[in-house]
């Protein structure tokens, strides 16, 4: 026979107080009570086994507590860094993150968005540029969701946004490059990239002749940037700029079954300086984004927009850096 779950009413009657008393105790509100009250009800709490009913707390309270997180790629390495950073700023005010990996899939992340919304989380996290405006509009703005946008998603005005400079690390590529006599660049990139790769781009390519530079059209993935070497290979470049180091490390892979050596033959620079720069063999050259920090800098913003929610809309940038390794040399 199924034993009766134990509710707040079993709680309350054995530590000698109202209901009310002990919701609010076990909802954070201790300070309102005598510190032998907290003691009694905590300890009924531990007798009695008793867990909260997410779903009554969340009728109560209004809220979940917990906050959806939109990703395109989780394989990216980029990502799981930034989800690292997330989780460990929400983590420290109780919220629990609900994530989504959308595989760069257009259909998915709407659908995800609109689920996202049903389940009634507290605030959402958009780190996807493919979803577009009219969907933010339909499915959060009309319903007055906080929500913040961050990396490949452009705020453009009606949200919090926490972004990274990448027309600045765009330029630091590019001028590391140049400084080091290579002039006939191929720049692997999507034909129709998201915000923050087109002003990676555009920092990079002030640096040089639009001539001298060969765009190859290329997915953000290490296939992408392993197939593009076949087209690398038909140019006169000397150097490559990966605009994220997943291409990079493709670009090694195919660079080495076509009997080429980094640096060499092929200079490369990547973008956003992931863990596995340190163990590429040459270590990869690369533009730091404070990936952890990202992440963490947007939960904290999501929550105070949750706290606040008539506050002025804030975009804060971040700084980024060259990381200068082994995968350049002087031409």
């Amino acid at each position: 026979m199924k034993n009766k779950a134990v509710t707040i009413k079993d709680v309350a009657k054995q530590s000698g107080v109202s209901i009310s008393t002990v919701s609010q105790i076990l909802n954070g509100n201790k300070d309102k009570f005598g510190k032998k009250t907290v003691e009694n009800v905590l300890q009924a709490k531990a007798d009695l086994k008793y867990e909260p009913d997410y779903f009554a707390r969340r009728m109560i309270m209004k809220k979940s507590k917990t906050i959806g997180v939109l990703v395109p790629d989780i394989t990216n390495p980029f990502f799981s860094g930034v989800i690292r950073g997330i989780e460990a700023g929400l983590y420290k005010e109780n919220y629990a993150t609900l994530l989504c990996n959308a595989d760069l899939d257009n259909q998915k992340e709407s659908a995800y968005l609109e689920e996202l919304s049903r389940r009634g989380v507290d605030g959402f996290i958009i780190a996807s540029s493919n979803i577009s405006n009219e969907a933010i509009n339909k499915t959060l703005q009309a319903k007055d969701r906080p929500f913040i946008v961050i990396d490949q998603k452009k705020a453009e005005g009606f949200s919090d946004a926490v972004l990274t400079d990448d027309f600045q690390g765009g330029t630091l590529a590019g001028q590391h490059l140049q400084k080091l006599g290579h002039r006939k660049i191929a720049v692997l990139m999507p034909s129709n990239p998201p915000e923050n790769v087109k002003q990676r781009f555009e920092g990079f390519k002030n640096n040089f002749e639009l001539s001298d530079l060969t765009v190859i059209d290329t997915d953000l993935t290490k296939e992408a940037g392993q197939k593009a070497v076949e087209s690398i290979l038909k140019t006169s470049a000397t150097a490559i700029f990966a605009v994220n180091d997943e291409i990079a490390f493709g670009v090694y892979r195919g660079l080495a079954e076509a009997g080429k050596t980094i640096p060499d033959d092929y200079s490369v620079v990547g973008y956003d300086n992931v863990d596995m720069c340190e163990y590429m063999q040459p270590q990869l050259t690369t533009i730091a984004q404070p990936i952890f920090e990202l992440g963490q800098t947007t939960a904290e913003l999501l929550l105070e927009r949750i706290s606040n929610s008539d506050k002025e809309w804030e975009e804060k940038h971040l700084p980024v850096q060259l990381i200068e390794r082994n995968s350049t040399t002087m031409l």
